[in-house]
């Protein structure tokens, strides 16, 4: 009897596949491929779907989080307080614009910043709070606003896994002064290749983005400020374009998905995250298991693709191991016991339960 294969997720494009296919043969055709018609609609589009005012396509999400905190004024000396637990490119954004990340805790529940843990790493130093909307669920925003307006500090949102997350009935991206996404292929709007993406109220900050994401140049050959070289191109922005119309269904996917492991998974080892807003995507569906390597190993034994996000707490990372950093017990904590479930829109009822029946097989032995 053949196992039953289950990848954790799937890329090749598949109801959107005609309209990716017809944007890139428009691309080609006008011979444009930086900084033109497709970058501009989709920003405006991007800003329309994700309730804000103002987009600036830029190169990564690593680069919209650095472009943001550059245009704030964030530099050497200054201080960024963020979360032990995400990819580590939350805290190199900061580290590229000279600044020092600092890491608080995570609420154990909901696994984003703790806002005590933040008020406690708070010093004359900080200027400004770094939240990850982690798996697609939003960090407790109420709660850093009231830490941030204490202070005077500005909130910038990675929202890189949170495309179209609402957070208390508000789009995610819009509570602090600007959010950052990512558009890399496994995000829940995937171009094909890299991409990112500021979104803001602030018609200031937007210009100010513009600026630095092309070499500061306020005209061309006029550069007001050093800038960089971080363009969302064409290509990329006219597949987003294309994907854009289908990311609302695909979210209600993700959303049923996730409900259907919920019933599924119910009385299983496997401890399962809560929902805390009504507005999670789920980006991922990550578990907890105290065995989760042997858990894992053995679904990967039953055909079933798992990821673990995120193994190493940042501030343990060499990278970062210089840094002043309080301890992050949860966060360490739960970078033993996570690991991911396949779930993408394209994935069938059948094979969400076989992952299911295979994690309510996981054996006595197994778990000891």
């Amino acid at each position: 009897m053949t196992t039953r294969r289950v990848p954790f997720l799937s890329l090749t494009p598949g109801e959107d596949a005609a309209a990716v296919t017809t944007a890139i043969a428009r691309v080609v055709a006008s011979g444009w491929f930086v900084l033109g018609p497709e970058v501009e609609a989709f920003e405006s589009e991007f800003a329309a779907a994700s309730g804000a005012r103002f987009a600036v396509g830029v190169g990564t999400g690593t680069d919209a989080i650095a472009l943001i905190l550059r245009a704030l004024g964030v530099g050497a000396g200054d201080e960024v307080i963020t979360t032990p637990l995400s990819a580590a490119y939350t805290a190199l954004a900061v580290v590229m614009t000279g600044a020092q990340p600092v890491f608080a805790d995570i609420d154990p529940v909901r696994l984003t910043l703790d806002p005590a843990a933040v008020e406690r790493a708070l010093t004359p130093r900080t200027r400004a709070i770094l939240p990850v909307h982690l798996y697609g669920q939003g960090a407790e925003m109420s709660a850093l606003q009231a830490v941030a307006a204490s202070r005077g500090l500005a909130i910038v949102e990675d929202c890189c896994q949170a495309h179209l997350a609402t957070i208390a009935g508000r789009p995610a991206g819009t509570i602090g002064v600007a959010g950052a996404f990512s558009f890399y292929p496994t995000k829940n709007l995937g171009a094909l290749g890299d991409g990112g993406a500021i979104i803001t109220g602030d018609a200031a900050l937007a210009e100010k983005v513009k600026r630095l994401r092309n070499g500061g140049q306020s005209s061309r050959y006029h550069h007001e400020e050093a800038g960089v070289n971080s363009r969302l191109d064409e290509m990329q922005a006219a597949i987003l374009r294309a994907r854009l119309p289908f990311l609302g269904e695909w979210t209600r996917r993700r959303r049923e998905l996730a409900g259907l492991y919920r019933s599924a998974l119910a009385g299983s080892t496997a401890n399962l995250l809560p929902e805390c807003d009504p507005g999670h995507v789920y980006h991922l569906f990550a578990v907890r298991h105290q065995r989760r390597n042997a858990l894992q190993e053995y679904l990967a034994q039953q055909g079933i693709e798992t990821l673990v996000h995120y193994p190493i707490p940042i501030p343990q990372q060499p990278a970062f191991r210089s840094l002043r950093s309080p301890s992050c017990p949860e966060a360490t904590r739960a970078c033993e016991e996570l690991v991911s479930l396949p779930l993408h829109p394209a994935m069938s009822n059948d094979d969400l339960h076989a992952v299911a029946r295979a994690v309510a097989t996981f054996p006595e032995s197994a778990r000891s």
